[in-house]
């Protein structure tokens, strides 16, 4: 199969960086079927950032979205975000989040993540947590990179019930279902 033309191709990666804008430049490389240092200079020639940067300005846009918490309360790094809806976190497991005897994550770091992201979901000016169901269902290590994902399931008069999947680059490793409840000014 023949290469595209560079113009056509400058056009593709444009596409292609705005509808997914979390493609490394290996993976852009095996896309587009050219050599990684002719996608950095795609890039650098369309002024498209780096991975890094990318990933940076969407979670921007997202926590501009949040209102039932601060953005200093998120635990993990918001990436998308659809209020009512769905969203996306990220969350890099640290040395000081596992236990020492063992090196596998407190528990509360990835319950704590998914809670987040499921308070963050709600368009309300207040809201707690009224029931979590949570599952751990692989132990995760230091190093790990997780992502959560939650979407609303359903919502009865103030209450939202929110299911969160939490992932590795393998397997699932934690599942919750949330109640959130939004609480009025009075409450």
């Amino acid at each position: 199969m023949a290469r595209i033309k560079k113009k056509e191709r400058h056009t593709a990666l444009m596409r292609q960086v705005n509808e997914k804008p979390f493609l490394t430049d290996e993976e852009l490389a095996k896309l587009f079927k050219v050599s990684i240092q002719t996608i950095r200079l795609d890039r650098m020639e369309l002024g498209i950032p780096e991975v890094r940067e990318r990933i940076r300005q969407v979670a921007e846009k997202a926590r501009e979205k949040v209102t039932t918490i601060e953005n200093d309360d998120l635990v993990g790094e918001l990436i998308e975000l659809n209020p009512g809806h769905s969203g996306v976190s990220l969350l890099k497991v640290t040395e000081d989040m596992v236990f020492a005897k063992n090196q596998i994550a407190k528990g509360h770091y990835i319950f704590s993540q998914a809670n987040s992201l499921a308070l963050a979901l709600i368009s309300a000016p207040r809201a707690v947590t009224g029931v979590a169901n949570v599952k751990y269902k692989v132990p995760v290590k230091a190093g790990e990179m997780l992502v959560a994902k939650a979407e609303v399931i359903r919502q009865r008069s103030n209450k939202f019930f929110v299911w969160v999947i939490t992932r590795n680059d393998k397997q699932e490793v934690f599942r919750a279902k949330f109640i959130v409840v939004s609480l009025n000014d009075n409450e």
